[in-house]
């Protein structure tokens, strides 16, 4: 029985509720799925109507209403706490780099939308994000250091690894290049069962929910 909805947008495009919608199936909620296709430009007005913020990803869960994926997460988390390191030390230094994801970037975001249907190899390099592109790899490198691995804080997919799984998403798209530790890295998270659930269901979208402006970039 549902205990509430998760509002997302376009799984081939949305990496903000990539991390909500990762969150809420590590934490096991019972909740609708609720997908609202992606109109552009952040003017989809459905998702307006459906959500505080008018934005994308929305939880409701047991009369609890949370927008932003990272608390979104938070909230996952307190019903599993696992989703952090158990660590004091790696959980703040988890806490630290899901923040940083959240708020930072920008300059790889926009030049490297996320995109699963497409491959841009090669393109979106400019040096703002390419200098987005090594800080991510050092907070990677940094992580992955002395740990049990595969995954940013050891063997298992945690809140941190969700906020990064749109970032593993976008250099599968658009390749730049990378350390042989992000790769393996990458492929870790590429194949972990959730986002090999994402991918199938974003390629079984239908057509008509394609944009230009995503499809289009070469």
């Amino acid at each position: 029985m549902s205990e509430g909805r998760l509002v997302i947008g376009t799984k081939r495009y949305s990496s903000w509720s990539l991390r909500g919608w990762l969150g809420v199936h590590l934490a096991g909620l019972k909740v609708e799925e609720v997908v609202i296709p992606l109109a552009g430009g952040g003017g989809t007005a459905a998702i307006h109507e459906a959500t505080p913020a008018g934005l994308v990803p929305y939880l409701e869960h047991r009369g609890a209403r949370i927008w932003e994926s990272l608390a979104i997460l938070e909230y996952c988390a307190e019903q599993s706490p696992a989703l952090w390191p158990a660590d004091r030390v790696a959980r703040a230094q988890a806490r630290s780099v899901a923040a940083e994801m959240h708020a930072g970037f920008r300059a790889m975001r926009i030049a490297m939308p996320m995109n699963l249907g497409r491959d841009y190899a090669g393109l979106g390099r400019n040096p703002e994000s390419l200098a987005d592109i090594a800080r991510i790899e050092a907070v990677w490198a940094e992580c992955l250091i002395d740990q049990s691995g595969p995954f940013l804080f050891g063997p298992e997919f945690g809140a941190a690894d969700a906020m990064y799984a749109p970032v593993v998403a976008r250099f599968l798209t658009y390749r730049p290049e990378l350390s042989p530790r992000s790769l393996a890295y990458l492929e870790a998270v590429r194949r972990h069962p959730l986002m090999e659930r994402w991918y199938a269901e974003a390629a079984a979208e239908p057509k008509e929910w394609l944009l230009p402006k995503y499809e289009n970039l070469g």
